[in-house]
């Protein structure tokens, strides 16, 4: 039998809507019971979104059968696994009320309760008949109390807890001593019961769980926000003239018509018409942006005044709007360190309560104050435990931290990326195309001996299959001559530059360094060109072949704007900066001096990788295929802008607003959203460990204690929600 451990390339990822979870307790036990399946690797339980993320390798039967495996893990474990249908109906549900039904009936049944026991503090004695207690107090124990029994049951069927039980068994006690109390009492005497407690916590508990699903509904928003962007019907231009089609029918390829005001319905490049394009749910930036034949379209942006033509170029799971959702989805499944401390602390809480009640019982009772007085404090203990606030404490704050940087156009791959951001003191960034701005532009050409244009067309072959900056702006001064020469044998050296064969002559491409590596001989002229150029502050391509360097090319390039309010907005703030460039020395002193931090110039991607490992945690930004290693090693990846594929697979987080300015207010925003988590947990521990003892000291009656609880996941949930409005340095008005 083959045990050999999968490859994260064999694995699979499922996720999964759960239903019935309350607690982190619920959390730890449905990943167990997940993580027992067999082929599943690893799971993922997130209360704030009451979902697993499942990885697994492939099961005979397929993806289908491993669905259907999981499931019944879960309802074995005491959950509801949802159907798409009806976790799509529940992300639906966006009304504020919603689920507010039985909360209602328990407060119309509860008040009649609670209004004598105010009563008693004034004086005046309206104490209802036991029977009439009774029947009020009794269907919101056993029918809207329902759900703390079940999953009471499965919880305590698994040898473990949440706070379904501590509810189900303190109310429980509280009614049955009421009926007790009223049966065995003698004729005439009225008892003092505790019917009106029993009903307040049940009541109250389920106005707690109502708040914080509201609170958890607003957390997806995000998620619900871009799945509405997608049209669902397509504007199809056909030989007989437009019909609209599903968006599942369009192809790569088609011709596609978008109508003033309406959303792009998948990505494309424009081919006919002039328009202003709204692409604020891409970037954060308000501003509509112009549009001319040629240029690209994401599908989910907002046409302008134009009717315009667009050439389908991605559909379905492939599209810009797609790859976002999944990102967004990603970094919902994944659990940040802190939460997985959190979650294992949460999982031994409800049986350490349920001991503390048991000695809060048996200590009063050998005390002799009674059993009534006994049970009763015991049942407060029950009651003021509120395993929900460590549960949700870190998990929606992270979340509306992922949220916040999204509405500004930067998508974070997981919550664990908020802990590496603000624990992180030092920047390292790429120069060409993340400092600079583009296009380059062709300044120069000079050759040794051969026809400029002939030269320079030569180049321009071979870097034509380079996605470098430089490569792409020598392709594009150069331009397409008509005999453009035929290349083989193409080959990036990252760091240094390119080389290819031109009618099997090896033809070098890049930096003075590759060309000393590869002994080739550089004339005098040429170098004294080369320093000229480097002294007017432009980037210098050599090439060379035949043994000899055979010509320079001069690329200007200018610092972004917004570079130097990034780079001072972050070293005002602590930050270590500098800048990792392939440029030789001189080009880097001139860098150096120009954006006013540390340049090192000449540096290889092992050498790049060697000063990020010297600094464990430091950020790295950059665009281009060879930052895809230094993105891959660093703490934390930043990718820019347009950057290459390579480079947005490596990175944690992508700048979709291509503004560097957006560095300083992330690293502000993952400050701000660890101190709100610091302050959350505090609180819930400090709650628990006064409210506990309190509750054992017998100077807190059930329904207060009731009422504490719900009060402590209300604070932790504003509090949370609080991010939101924390003014950030930098914010936009």
């Amino acid at each position: 039998m083959n045990t050999s451990t999968p490859t994260p390339s064999e694995l699979h990822a499922l996720d999964l809507s759960i239903g019935g979870m309350t607690c982190a307790s619920c959390v730890g036990r449905v990943e167990r019971a997940l993580r027992k399946v067999p082929g599943v690797q690893d799971a993922a339980v997130n209360l704030a979104t009451e979902s697993a993320r499942i990885q697994f390798a492939a099961p005979e039967g397929g993806d289908a059968a491993m669905d259907a495996l999981l499931r019944r893990a879960v309802r074995n474990a005491g959950y509801e696994p949802l159907t798409p249908a009806a976790s799509e109906a529940r992300e639906q549900d966006t009304s504020p009320w919603a689920g507010f039904a039985p909360v209602a009936i328990g407060l119309l049944l509860s008040l009649p309760l609670v209004v004598p026991m105010l009563g008693d503090l004034f004086g005046a004695h309206w104490m209802l008949p036991a029977w009439v207690q009774f029947v009020l107090a009794t269907p919101v124990q056993f029918i809207l109390g329902a759900r703390f029994y079940k999953a009471g049951w499965h919880a305590a069927r698994a040898l473990s807890g949440n706070m379904d039980l501590l509810v189900a068994i303190g109310t429980s006690a509280g009614w049955g001593l009421s009926v007790w109390l009223w049966l065995s009492a003698h004729p005439g005497h009225e008892p003092h019961l505790y019917f009106e407690a029993s009903a307040v916590v049940v009541t109250l508990v389920l106005l707690g769980k109502w708040l914080e699903t509201r609170a958890k509904r607003q957390t997806t928003a995000a998620i619900r926000a871009l799945h509405g962007l997608r049209p669902d019907v397509a504007h199809l231009l056909g030989k007989g003239g437009e019909v609209d089609v599903p968006i599942a029918e369009v192809m790569v390829g088609d011709r596609l018509v978008v109508r003033p005001g309406e959303r792009l319905p998948v990505d494309g490049v424009l081919r006919e018409g002039q328009t202003q394009v709204d692409e604020s749910m891409l970037t954060g930036e308000p501003l509509p942006v112009v549009k001319e034949p040629g240029g690209l379209l994401t599908g989910g942006s907002i046409n302008g005044e134009g009717r315009i033509v667009l050439e389908v170029r991605a559909v379905g799971a492939e599209t810009v709007l797609a790859r976002i959702i999944r990102l967004v989805e990603d970094a919902q499944a994944a659990k940040a360190p802190i939460q997985r401390l959190v979650d294992q602390v949460s999982s031994v809480f409800v049986p350490v309560v349920l001991l503390i009640a048991l000695a809060t019982l048996l200590g009063w009772l050998w005390a002799g104050v009674g059993a009534e007085t006994a049970l009763i404090r015991a049942v407060a203990v029950l009651v003021i435990a509120c395993p929900c606030a460590l549960g949700l404490a870190t998990p929606l704050t992270l979340w509306l931290g992922l949220g916040r940087a999204a509405e500004r156009g930067i998508l974070l791959r997981n919550t664990a990326v908020l802990e590496k951001l603000a624990a992180a003191r030092a920047l390292f960034f790429d120069k060409t195309g993340t400092l600079t701005q583009q296009p380059l532009q062709l300044q120069g050409v000079q050759a040794n001996g051969v026809a400029p244009e002939l030269f320079a067309a030569r180049v321009a072959a071979v870097e034509r299959h380079s996605e470098h900056p430089l490569a792409q702006a020598i392709v594009t001064g150069v331009g397409d001559p008509a005999q453009a020469p035929f290349t083989t044998a193409f080959r990036a050296l990252p760091g240094l530059g390119v080389t290819a064969e031109i009618e099997g002559e090896a033809v070098w491409v890049g930096s003075r360094r590759l060309m000393q590596e590869q002994g080739l001989a550089f004339p005098p002229h040429l170098q004294q060109q080369l320093a000229a150029w480097q002294r007017e502050g432009w980037s210098v391509v050599c090439a060379g072949w035949e043994g000899h360097v055979q010509g320079l090319l001069a690329l200007g390039e200018r610092i972004r704007p917004d570079a130097a309010a990034a780079l001072a907005g972050l070293q005002a703030r602590g930050y270590e900066t500098a800048v990792l460039t392939g440029d030789d020395a001189a080009a880097g002193a001139r860098w150096q001096e120009a954006l006013q931090i540390p340049v090192y110039a000449e540096q290889r991607p092992e050498e790049k990788l060697a000063r990020l490992a010297a600094q464990p945690g430091a950020i790295m930004v950059g665009d281009g295929i060879n930052d895809g290693p230094a993105l891959a090693a660093a703490g934390v990846g930043v990718a820019v802008g347009q950057a290459t594929d390579v480079a947005q697979a490596a990175a944690e987080v992508i700048l979709l607003n291509d503004d560097l300015t957006s560095l300083p207010w992330l690293l502000d925003l993952t400050r701000a959203a660890l101190r709100k988590v610091r302050q959350n947990l505090a609180w819930a521990f400090s709650y628990n460990l006064i409210g506990i003892s309190l509750a054992l000291a017998g100077l807190l009656q059930p329904s207060i204690a009731a009422l504490f609880m719900v009060a402590s996941s209300i604070i932790v949930t504003t509090n949370a929600h609080r991010l939101k409005r924390v003014p950030l340095a930098g914010d936009k008005t």
